[in-house]
């Protein structure tokens, strides 16, 4: 098969959706791999590199477009993107189309197979290439807020961790499942005072069981929420449903009555976000107050640590780029029903429910969809 990687062209992303490791074991087996011209270049994966692992370099993304059958990138595609694609083509990577109607749109308009990482599964109904992503952004949520909390950032001049004789800052968690625990790592590991909510007690409990009194957890209601985040330093929005938009569990008058200074970071947003003032931000310009609240909404957060990034999720996405490449997408997509759950768009149609949804739009299911490739 004929593989492409495209060097990534959103604001401050450095990933790439294959590193030369990844790259060598794919021409191993016999596949051809069109490579950008430095698209790795910015976290030290050199063209030298990629044509040690055997690689084909391509002068510009128009040149990969046109070679590739299955094209492997790691955020969504852009506008000119979308335009290169065809309905012989595979797409796999990040879509998050639930909170994005134009790409879906253009998407669907290019016949194309497109094939989200968020919402393939495995055997325990987890998402194992959103995951990698996740345990990122959930660290760095936690780094990022400590950063917006100073006073110089608009923040309320607040030490995460306090110090003797001055109490910690507080810290609130919506949603306990990867970003929130890999933030609550990071929030104890400071020494904030935190609490975790979450709708799911088994969650809860197996939090509570790692940390004891050293956590709050709260079943999550309405009330509860608000409870939390009015008296909150920081407030993580980590709460997810697969494929579909974020629920909107801090609302606009919630924000109006948190204290000033306080910090809103918005992990869901690559979902629609969780709070009804959360709009996408980028790394070049990450924050926005309102009513006093300092919101990070940046929608790529793992594309700071790029490196760390790429490697973490080529570690998980590489056996089903070996997969799509060696049985073909069809044959792959028939053979692996968790790889199947991946699928979000295919010959001009939506095969995921949620996105569906969230656009009010038909869709067609994934057995029904898998006859007509």
């Amino acid at each position: 098969m004929r593989i492409g990687v495209p060097k990534e062209i959103k604001n401050h992303e450095y990933r790439v959706g294959l590193t030369p490791q990844s790259v060598a074991e794919l021409t191993r087996l016999g596949h051809d791999v069109w490579v950008e011209t430095r698209a790795g270049a910015a976290i030290g994966f050199s063209d030298e590199d990629y044509q040690a692992a055997g690689a084909r370099l391509a002068g510009d993304a128009a040149e990969v477009f046109d070679q590739a059958q299955l094209v492997v990138k790691v955020k969504e595609p852009l506008s000119q993107e979308r335009a290169r694609l065809r309905p012989d083509q595979t797409l796999f990577t990040y879509l998050h189309l639930a909170p994005d109607r134009p790409q879906t749109d253009e998407l669907m308009a290019s016949g194309a197979t497109c094939i989200a990482y968020e919402t393939v599964t495995d055997s325990h109904g987890r998402l194992p290439l959103l995951a990698p992503m996740s345990e990122v952004a959930g660290r760095m949520s936690i780094q990022a807020g400590a950063s917006c909390l100073e006073k110089a950032r608009g923040g309320r001049g607040v030490l995460l961790g306090g110090v003797p004789g001055v109490a910690p800052g507080k810290v609130v968690i919506l949603g306990g499942g990867v970003v929130g625990t890999h933030a609550l790592a990071m929030a104890v590991g400071l020494g904030a005072q935190v609490t975790v909510l979450d709708k799911s007690v088994d969650a809860l409990r197996r939090l509570d069981a790692f940390y004891g009194n050293r956590i709050t957890t709260l079943y999550s209601t309405h009330a509860a929420v608000r409870e939390q985040v009015l008296a909150a330093d920081l407030v993580i929005g980590g709460v997810l449903i697969p494929g579909a938009a974020a629920p909107k569990l801090v609302s606009a008058e919630m924000v109006t009555r948190m204290q000033e200074g306080a910090v809103l970071v918005d992990v869901a947003i690559d979902q629609g976000g969780c709070a009804e003032t959360s709009r996408a931000t980028t790394h070049a310009d990450p924050t926005y107050v309102v009513d006093g609240v300092v919101h990070y909404c940046v929608a790529n957060m793992p594309g700071a640590v790029a490196r760390t990034s790429t490697l973490a999720l080529n570690n998980a996405t590489l056996p089903f780029v070996i997969t799509l490449a060696q049985k073909g997408t069809r044959k792959a997509l028939e053979d692996d029903l968790h790889l199947r759950h991946g699928l979000n768009v295919a010959k001009g149609r939506l095969t995921n429910a949620g996105v569906a949804a969230a656009h009010q739009l038909e869709f067609v299911h994934l057995e029904d969809m898998l006859r007509q490739l």
